[in-house]
């Protein structure tokens, strides 16, 4: 009997490494790779660069704004002890290229990925170990191969432009509501802040539930998923299965209670520039301090950044 169990479990054993070892090839070789990292240094902790391409292409609203833009940016970090986090990079944030002024969510456009990975790598003093660009309509497939996910907002909206239509309280969501609720700015008192935080909890749900034994145990939904991701993501030149996993539980993590979500910090969120219009002049000094302590893991639970100081 025991040397029957014993097989028994070899058999298990053997199966599951192959499962596993059919999802890494299948996951690797859908991989859509592109040229993101610089030569900086490695820090203490892994960095994650998350881009929302917020691609105005007809999935939700009347908002008809032209462009591929990096409207949502995202900074993962997982230290090697201590509470992961997420902050929120407001797209309107100062910098300079060279002797050029103008907003971060233009840098890619205009001087290519690896001066946006410079120039976050400026505001944290951290190396960006993997970058993830994901299509907000490719979210739209990611949340309906899920089965939905529970989203939060205490106000009533009636919005046409992200066609966000809203009852106070929480609500399992689709794909199609999860993008308006992510696009929502203009009918949110918090503007681009606001939706900044909405779309930090969406991701959060969705990692929540991505993670969750119902979608683990249950192949089908596993393949659904993973096809909706990899439809909508494009990574770095380093990134491998491995580091999508990683990604996701420090997705779990800082959007967990014991994690830390917020905002970077600045000096003045309407500070105007000729020729570039009305900017965030970011607080670098206090990012950078920010950025050491999350990286060390010394950082308390909780939310931080200026938005979180304004209420």
């Amino acid at each position: 009997m025991r040397n029957s169990l014993i097989a028994a479990l070899v058999i298990v054993l053997v199966a599951a490494l192959c499962a596993g070892f059919g999802i890494w090839n299948w996951v690797s070789s859908s991989l859509r790779k592109e040229d993101w990292l610089t030569g900086k240094a490695a820090g203490p902790a892994t960095t994650w660069l998350i881009l929302g391409s917020d691609e105005r292409d007809g999935t939700t609203g009347s908002d008809d704004t032209p462009g591929d833009r990096t409207d949502t940016i995202l900074i993962l970090t997982k230290p090697k002890h201590g509470p992961s986090s997420l902050i929120s990079v407001p797209r309107d944030s100062l910098v300079q290229v060279d002797d050029a002024l103008l907003k971060i969510n233009a840098v890619m456009q205009i001087y290519g990925r690896q001066e946006l990975a410079t120039q976050i790598e400026d505001i944290t003093g951290q190396k960006i170990d993997h970058v993830a660009k994901i299509t907000f309509g490719g979210l739209t497939g990611v949340v309906d191969a899920l089965g939905g996910i529970e989203l939060c907002y205490d106000q009533d909206v009636d919005d046409e432009l992200s066609d966000l239509h809203w009852k106070a309280g929480c609500h399992v969501v689709d794909g199609h509501t999860a993008l308006a609720f992510s696009r929502m700015r203009y009918s949110d008192p918090k503007g681009d802040f606001g939706r900044a935080e909405r779309q930090r909890q969406v991701i959060g749900a969705i990692a929540k539930k991505a993670v969750s034994p119902a979608t683990l145990m249950n192949f089908g939904t596993v393949r659904k998923v993973g096809d909706a991701v990899l439809q909508a993501i494009t990574v770095d030149e380093r990134t491998n299965p491995k580091t999508l996993l990683d990604m996701l539980l420090a997705f779990r993590g800082a959007s967990g209670s014991n994690g830390i979500t917020g905002s970077l910090y600045w000096s003045d969120p309407n500070y105007y520039v000729d020729g570039v219009g009305s900017c965030v002049l970011l607080d670098n000094p206090r990012n950078l301090e920010l950025f050491t302590q999350l990286a060390d893991g010394t950082h308390d639970p909780g939310v931080v950044g200026s938005a979180a100081e304004l209420g």
